[in-house]
């Protein structure tokens, strides 16, 4: 496996420099100059034009290009057009908000989707299972933004319970990541259920229970190992989804994390900073399916890695 992973991680440079081509010309496409952005609106041409040369801005596409990848891989992701701060040390100042948001909300809706799939898979076609899949098909069918503020006006407002807004400590963190994987739990209850409900129809299930074993063990340590594959593969996906996505749930919260981040320097046009948060949503999705693969052969000894 060791060697399958190095062989990965080496397949991963290409993809990430077709990556950094589009997330570069992706950048370059959106209206507005970015010089006069940031020379404010009582500039005159000449400090406009100054600026588009300090920026680099004036030179060939390509040209800039390069000069983008070499600042890249030297470390530098620039200097925000807005504060003209260093770009990495605002993604490192909002980093943990956004990936503390993304544990707490994977967490509970992993937890609780799997535990509604094998009830509700166990139980089918009764009470159990048609609750369960109520309950999935609400997660999914209610806008999260609506829930946010719902949760807002009843845990913050009336109760008093938790804060309207930050992250100062723990409970900052609730009503967001409730909200956050709200969809998410619902995701995987419905992936769970299905994949149990495929997996106790294997021969080796119907074994098991004819040898005696209790239901439990045929369950839990038979079915479920099995149909985690499934899961896993859903929960990787979204784990990277909701790195790069919480941008709604931080606004609605007023969390200051790389979503928050995102959003302010899109309305300010500030280049820098959106590919640098572009790029680095995008590693971290490559990585997580990495991650992903590579738990296969955990879950399931049987899985062999080609050259491993």
């Amino acid at each position: 496996m060791g060697k399958y992973a190095l062989q990965r991680l080496l397949g991963i440079i290409p993809l990430l420099f077709v990556v950094s081509v589009l997330v570069f010309m992706f950048i370059h496409l959106i209206p507005g100059d970015p010089a006069r952005l940031a020379a404010g609106k009582e500039a005159t041409l000449e400090e406009i034009q100054a600026i588009r040369v300090e920026l680099g801005l004036d030179q060939p596409l390509w040209q800039q290009y390069v000069t983008y990848m070499k600042n890249l891989l030297q470390g530098d992701l620039g200097v925000s057009l807005k504060t003209g701060l260093p770009v990495s040390e605002m993604l490192a100042s909002r980093f943990m908000p956004t990936v503390w948001l993304t544990i707490f909300s994977m967490g509970w809706a992993l937890v609780a989707g799997v535990l509604i799939g094998i009830i509700s898979a166990v139980n089918r076609n009764r009470w159990p299972d048609y609750a369960g899949m109520l309950t999935a098909i609400s997660g999914i069918s209610i806008p999260g933004f609506w829930l946010g503020l719902v949760l807002i006006q009843i845990f913050s407002v009336e109760l008093g319970w938790f804060p309207t807004g930050g992250v100062d400590s723990w409970k900052g963190y609730v009503l967001p990541s409730i909200t956050l994987g709200a969809g998410i739990m619902s995701m995987l209850a419905r992936f769970s259920r299905s994949s149990m409900l495929e997996t106790m129809r294997e021969d080796y299930i119907r074994t098991g229970r004819a040898k005696g074993l209790a239901e439990f063990w045929v369950v839990g340590r038979h079915a479920l190992r099995n149909s985690l594959i499934q899961v896993v593969t859903v929960a990787g996906l979204q784990f990277g989804f909701l790195l790069g996505g919480s941008v709604m749930v931080e606004t609605v919260f007023s969390i200051p994390g790389l979503g928050r981040l995102l959003v302010d320097s899109i309305g300010f046009r500030d280049y820098t900073v959106i590919q640098a948060e572009l790029l680095l949503f995008a590693v971290e999705f490559i990585l997580i399916n990495l991650a992903v693969d590579l738990l296969y052969g955990v879950l399931n000894p049987k899985i062999r890695y080609a050259g491993a």
